[in-house]
């Protein structure tokens, strides 16, 4: 029990910290191309500048995904082997397609969009950055593809008990991937607007960068605009696909101890899991029905309709959840109030709005993480729903051996994090590189018209 307490914990701990980055930098890709896509129609050298600064960001992150990404693969070997063997033919597979197609991908081609800008024409440049940012989706595809399948498992038979490929249509495109793998992308485009938002506010305050503030925080408020109402909208459409293959992590995440029709929405409780029941409880009648089925008498299956040791933790569900959607809500409200200083003709000048812009600004990983959570949690008491408990998925190794290797991740990955934003806070501060106008324009005419030159 120990040890699989441990391991759980450890891994958590792990693919919690990897996940940071991987959310930050699906959404730069986009903001990159976007930006690169903006300097090549309208020649304004404040787009590239805005370029150059925030690829410094996405290659700093980048280089750390990779490298707390590669510890998780060592861990799962190392902790959870009968999980691999039993699942290694299915999932193994989806692991290798996201590094054979996303990984060399990525690694390929950002180099070029580091430092090609004066080496490389411009159209090639662009394009290697929507390679670098095609890879970068193409990588969160496998990875969510693999994670839904241990959702909702689907595509398989068993062969000397062992689970063998049946159908990879139906293994890659499980019953939850498609709404889950978009909801974990409008995650990454929500937290990359708020941490643009967060750095185009520090310059205002700061009184420097400020054409460059200008339009990365107004780029920032409209596509808030747009992408946090979409994501709540997804969000929905997750939590309806969740409760019909997985209800009792909807009970979970809703506090619902009794099977019932017309389930009140539970706003505050304190979970109670020894006396199943919730304490000290604020809800309002039957929303959490209308929610989870669309039905204000819609029936919602109880915790208590299975044994307790069937039951996911009920508390960490239910108040990850909370996080979650409180966080969602309160990005919204940031994002209508930044319309409403842009009407007014605030947005630039109000400090108060930029200081708060900058206070949530980790908000969207927390968010991410809260997601993660209750994702994971709430499947437990399996690691593959209906298939495999995590109790039979932990190797037999000992309680010390775990101690010593989570010790010694916690301290390396606090030093190489410390490091990491040291880098990432000192580009912040030092802003983006000055570039002459005329450069700009004649940078890539020089570089295509050199050769034919010299030969004359």
């Amino acid at each position: 029990m120990a040890v699989e307490l441990l391991s759980r914990v450890q891994f958590g701990f792990s693919i919690g910290f990897h996940i940071l980055f991987p959310t930050l930098n699906l959404g730069l890709a986009i903001f990159l191309v976007i930006m690169e896509g903006l300097w090549l129609k309208t020649k304004d050298p404040v787009y590239l500048e805005i370029c150059k600064f925030w690829t410094k960001i996405f290659a700093l992150t980048f280089g750390m995904g990779v490298v707390s990404g590669i510890v998780l693969a060592y861990q799962i070997g190392t902790n959870f082997g009968p999980f691999i063997t039993q699942f290694g033919n299915v999932l193994g597979a989806l692991f290798a397609y996201e590094t054979l197609t996303a990984f060399f991908l990525e690694a390929g081609f950002l180099g070029v969009m580091l430092f090609g800008w004066q080496r490389v024409p411009r159209p090639l440049h662009f394009i290697a950055t929507l390679l670098v940012t095609f890879g970068t989706t193409v990588s969160a595809f496998w990875i969510m593809s693999a994670n839904s399948w241990m959702q909702t498992p689907s595509g398989y038979q068993i062969i000397d008990g062992k689970y063998i490929v049946d159908s990879w249509w139906a293994v890659v495109l499980n019953p939850s991937f498609i709404p889950r793998f978009i909801h974990m992308l409008l995650a990454s485009y929500v937290t990359t607007c708020f941490v643009v938002m967060a750095v185009a506010s520090f310059y205002f305050l700061k009184k420097t960068n400020l054409l460059l503030a200008k339009k990365c925080l107004s780029f920032a408020l409209w596509a808030s605009l747009i992408v946090v109402p979409v994501q709540i909208f997804v969000g929905d459409i997750v939590g309806i696909n969740v409760h019909h293959y997985q209800p009792l992590k909807t009970a979970a995440m809703e506090g619902v101890w009794e099977t019932q029709k017309g389930a009140p929405l539970v706003l505050f409780a304190w979970p109670s899991q020894e006396k199943q029941e919730n304490e000290y409880t604020l809800s309002i009648p039957k929303l959490a029905s209308l929610i989870n089925t669309h039905d204000l008498n819609g029936e919602m299956l109880g915790l208590k309709s299975v044994a307790p040791s069937e039951q996911p933790r009920v508390a960490p569900v239910f108040f990850s959840f909370r996080v979650m959607v409180g966080i969602g809500v309160l990005m919204l409200l940031t994002a209508f109030f930044g319309l409403f200083l842009r009407v007014r003709g605030h947005l630039y000048s109000n400090k108060w709005f930029h200081r708060w812009c900058i206070a949530i600004a980790p908000l969207g990983f927390v968010a991410s993480i809260s997601g993660w959570l209750t994702a994971e949690i709430g499947r437990q008491p399996w690691v593959v729903y209906n298939l495999l408990k995590t109790s039979n998925a932990v190797s037999a190794i000992g309680t010390e051996e775990v101690i010593i290797s989570f010790v010694l991740l916690i301290l390396a990955y606090g030093v190489i994090f410390g490091f990491y934003l040291y880098y990432v806070f000192k580009l912040i501060r030092l802003g983006p590189q000055r570039i002459e106008t005329e450069q700009i324009e004649d940078h890539s005419f020089q570089y295509m018209t050199a050769l034919p030159r010299e030969k004359d």
